[in-house]
């Protein structure tokens, strides 16, 4: 498959670019590539048709099927303002469905890994050309373990924008708001990338006077009134952060290479109240922090032969205060942490060999992270210092068996897939990981895949030695006695915890609907067996404190008073969940008719250019067809493009039957310009392959078009068009008047869910009623995505679903079950682009956009009762959620 897809582009970019320099400059093209006759070399193939599909340059070419593709289209329908809440809202599409932690995706820039996805977080959507999600798999060809999805970023190749954006927001019922301010530059030109991004945002103060919440019993002074002391506790913290980024890109044509490079800074300080230290003096008990933190990133990529070099790396250092009030005296405590993180890894990947079904893949990775933190507080006799330094390597394989109108055609598409990776530990010692899977593909639509995990895993250095801090007066609820009492929760670093043995299986199965078009079904069974689990201290039930006495703290009566919730080590644990999930988009309405000056893509759906009998010229090139020649250029330069445009040549010499590969490559054609290249003996002449591709990467992409002086003018750009961006709606689908529509759905369900506490000692099934946080676990949940966008309005529906579950009591008197109703919040973007709406293309409304929110449109709580149907004091509602629905507006204006 890789060789047909090079084999086509050496011979579109040979089709189109030698009428492109003719316009460009008005000469006879390529003299050096001319037959004694004076015809050009590319001249037989133009009548050829060479289909511009939807594949973009930069897409991966990988077995499995994306689980989400968004097109230009599709980002505008979305409404975000920046890649970073483009990728907050298709969060659960880029979320790993094997269940393990909370790693982000692999992030892909033009198909090559970046250092850090602070590259581009502040991106305005409209810079992207399309958006790809791939499975756990891919991420296991590049070199990383099967529990992360890859995200490939398709930028457009000229792009420049300069944003200025404000938003405002705050709780229906009032208390607090929160404010951001935005500005952004970008600029996109021939391979270079600059943004440069500052933000600050200040978020106010929630209190539980502002909520009205009820007061635990026992836990207000004398001489205070519930609601007073509820003033000095608070929902949310008073906050203030401010972000700058500079972010920089560039590609090296001439040798292939791509650099890029981030710094950033960030500062930010808060401060909450947890009670009262002093009645008469209302003097409250408060937590402050300051924390500041520097980061950088860089990335360099090569072509090397038939291989893809990337190398990343991702640094830090962070630095964080927090003064904690003491209780009962004056003064207060500090605890300071300073953290080092420094991430490099290496990949390498290409093609090793032919075989009858296809090429076999490879890749070599290595990596060295080092972190170290440093830690202090004034309520401990000595400072803590942890310092971890990782090595691991690995390799994996993908091979093709079976190939589909090849050998053991029957079978469809097979392939199989193995990696082995290790891990060298400075504290834990080694571990080592290997997988194995199959992908099946017996239609084209249909795909089948399964994968086989083993690995060991290492609790992170914050689990182990992140500073102890204490806060007070923190609602727990005890499951023993059915109470909620206020006690004093400690949490940081355990470093007693243990690695973690993974055995796990992963199934999938994708289907592209016949019925149903751009839409597509699939379904993932994930099983998980663990052994010494890292995990967070479970809520207190009798079997939990019966395995963890030492934990929780009471006082003469049997209340608790002080609960220490650092992480634990489980035995064991087991999961068993179906993921289903349904993704689709497409247009409605009728089209804008065409414009008649705009220009018009051949009949065919080919390239610009002379006409089957070669007469005559059709006029400078649509802007589709410069986007399809630019995106061939870009490929050709990058590449041994000499090379590509050889191997088609020989197969030619060879008599291959091109049919096969290209259907619609008229043969005849290419077999003269073959000869036209050749010298009297018949051999290829690199040196004018070599000057043919010299002279099509050295031409000025924006005078792409020209005829040179006296000439026509290049092609207006349609409507959407920006900046020098690629059109809207990448290969002439662009913004027709028709509306589009997306929806992304996903429901899991959880089948098993079972934590063996230690061993020998219970174990806990956490859909039966047994719990190891203060929250049971839903055997269903949903996330839905929605959105309708047309001429410059849209409207974005998002769902977030979790059903029914419950905790049991532990049987003693006083004790009681907890049930957990289900709970269904829907959040609503309104937006639209003033310029359009009013049609006013110069002054302010021009690139303005107005976007109105509501989170939790229908102000939606989960509501959690007894056994007797009363709300414990510490699941009130606005406990669990303060904000509610929340409201607000954001103001955009792109320059």
């Amino acid at each position: 498959m890789g060789m047909r897809l090079k084999l086509l582009l050496a011979g579109s970019v040979l089709c189109l670019a030698n009428e492109i320099v003719l316009a460009q400059s008005g000469d006879q093209p390529l003299a050096q590539a001319q037959d004694p006759n004076g015809r050009n070399a590319g001249d037989d193939l133009i009548g050829a048709i060479f289909v511009v599909g939807d594949r973009l340059r930069d897409q991966l070419n990988v077995e499995q099927a994306p689980v989400l593709e968004l097109n230009e289209a599709d980002i505008q329908a979305i409404g975000a303002t920046s890649v970073a809440e483009l990728f907050e809202a298709i969060a659960p599409q880029t979320g790993s469905s094997r269940g393990r932690g909370s790693e982000p995706p692999v992030f892909l820039v033009n198909g090559i890994r970046i250092g850090s996805f602070r590259e581009m977080r502040s991106y305005p959507p409209e810079a992207i050309a399309k958006v790809e999600v791939l499975p756990e798999e891919v991420a296991q060809k590049l070199g990383f373990p099967p529990d992360r999805r890859v995200v490939n970023l398709i930028l457009k190749e000229n792009y420049s924008s300069r944003e200025a954006q404000l938003e405002f927001a705050a709780p229906s019922r009032g208390g607090n708001s929160r404010t951001e301010q935005e500005f952004t530059l970008l600029k996109i030109n021939q391979g270079a990338r600059l943004n440069v991004n500052v933000e600050a945002n200040d978020v106010s103060m929630l209190t539980e006077a502002e909520r009205g919440v009820i007061q635990t019993p026992g836990s207000v002074p004398d001489g205070i009134s519930d609601e007073e002391y509820a003033r000095f506790r608070s929902l949310t913290a008073d906050s203030f952060g401010i972000q700058g980024s500079v972010n920089w890109a560039r590609a090296i044509v001439e040798s292939g290479s791509s650099l890029s490079f981030n710094l950033t800074g960030e500062h930010t300080q808060s401060q909450s109240l947890s009670g009262l230290r002093d009645i008469a003096t209302l003097d409250p008990l408060e937590r402050r922090n300051d924390s500041d933190k520097i980061s950088s990133s860089a990335s360099f990529g090569r072509r090397l032969g038939e291989f893809q070099l990337t190398i990343t790396s991702d640094n830090s250092w962070s630095d964080s205060t927090t003064r904690i009030d003491r209780n009962a005296t004056a003064g207060f405590d500090t605890a300071q942490s300073e953290t080092l993180t420094s991430a490099s890894k290496a990949t390498l990947e290409g093609g090793l060999f032919e075989l009858p079904a296809g090429e076999v893949t490879a890749n070599v990775n290595a990596g060295f992270d080092w972190k170290r933190i440093e830690s202090s507080d004034t309520r401990s006799a000595t400072d803590s210092s942890f310092t971890r330094r990782r090595l691991e390597g690995g390799a994996s394989l993908v091979v093709p068996i079976a190939e589909r109108d090849g050998v053991l055609g029957a079978l469809g598409n097979l392939s199989a897939n193995f990696s082995a990776g290790f891990e060298d530990l400075s504290d834990f010692g080694g571990l080592n990981s290997w997988t194995a899977g199959l992908t099946w593909s017996p239609a084209p639509a249909f795909t089948l895949s399964a994968t086989r995990i083993a690995s060991e895993a290492a609790p992170s250095l914050t689990q182990l030695g992140s500073p102890q801090t204490t806060t007070f007066n923190v609602p727990v609820f005890d499951f023993v006695r059915g109470e909620s009492v206020l006690a004093a929760v400690t949490l940081g670093g355990n470093p007693d915890l243990l690695a973690e043995r993974q055995r796990d299986w992963k199934f999938n199965a994708s289907w592209e609907l016949p019925f149903w078009k751009d839409t597509r079904f699939s379904v993932d069974y994930v099983r998980n067996n663990s052994s010494d689990v890292t995990g967070n201290f479970p809520a207190v039930t009798a079997e939990v404190e019966a395995a963890f006495p030492d934990r929780i703290t009471r006082d003469g009566s049997g209340q608790i008073t002080a609960v220490d919730a650092r992480s634990v080590t489980y035995d064991q644990s087991r999961t068993r969940r179906l993921v289903f999930g349904l993704t689709t988009r497409g247009s409605f309405g009728p089209a804008r008719p065409p414009s008649s000056d705009a220009p018009q893509s051949p009949p065919n759906g080919g390239f610009a250019g002379r006409g089957p009998g070669g007469e005559g010229r059709g006029g400078p090139p649509s802007d589709a067809q410069r986007a399809a020649f630019m995106r061939f250029r870009g490929r050709v330069c990058a590449d041994d493009g000499v090379q590509v445009l050889i191997q088609l040549a020989e197969a030619v010499q060879r008599g291959e039957d091109l049919s096969l590969n290209f259907p619609d490559f008229d043969p005849q054609r290419a077999a003269r310009m073959v000869e036209r290249l050749s010298d009297v003996d018949g051999t290829i002449d690199h040196e004018k392959l070599e000057q043919f591709r010299k002279r099509v990467c050295s031409m000025d992409p924006s005078q792409i078009g020209q005829r040179g002086p006296g000439g026509p003018p290049p092609a207006t750009a349609p409507a959407g068009r920006r900046g020098g961006g690629a059109p809207t709606g990448f290969g002439g689908r662009g913004d027709d008047g028709r509306g589009r529509y997306f929806a992304n759905l996903t429901h899991t369900i959880e089948l098993a869910n079972t934590v063996l506490i230690a061993e020998g000692g219970p174990l806990l099934d956490l859909l039966g009623g047994d719990a190891t946080s203060d929250f049971a676990t839903p055997r269903h949940t949903s996330s839905l995505e929605v959105g309708v966008f047309r001429n410059g309005r849209g409207v974005r529906l998002s769902g977030r679903y979790s059903g029914k579950s419950r905790i049991d009591g532990s049987g003693m008197p006083g004790s009681t079950d907890l049930y957990f109703g289900d709970l269904l919040k829907l959040d609503l973007r309104v937006f639209a682009d003033l310029g359009r709406l009013f049609k006013q293309d110069q002054g302010l409304l021009k690139n303005f956009r107005i976007s109105l929110r509501a989170d939790n449109v229908f102000d939606a709580h989960r509501r959690v009762t007894d056994s007797g149907g009363n709300v414990p004091l510490s699941y009130q509602p606005d406990l669990i959620d303060p904000n509610g629905r929340y409201l607000g507006f954001d103001l955009r204006k792109m320059f």
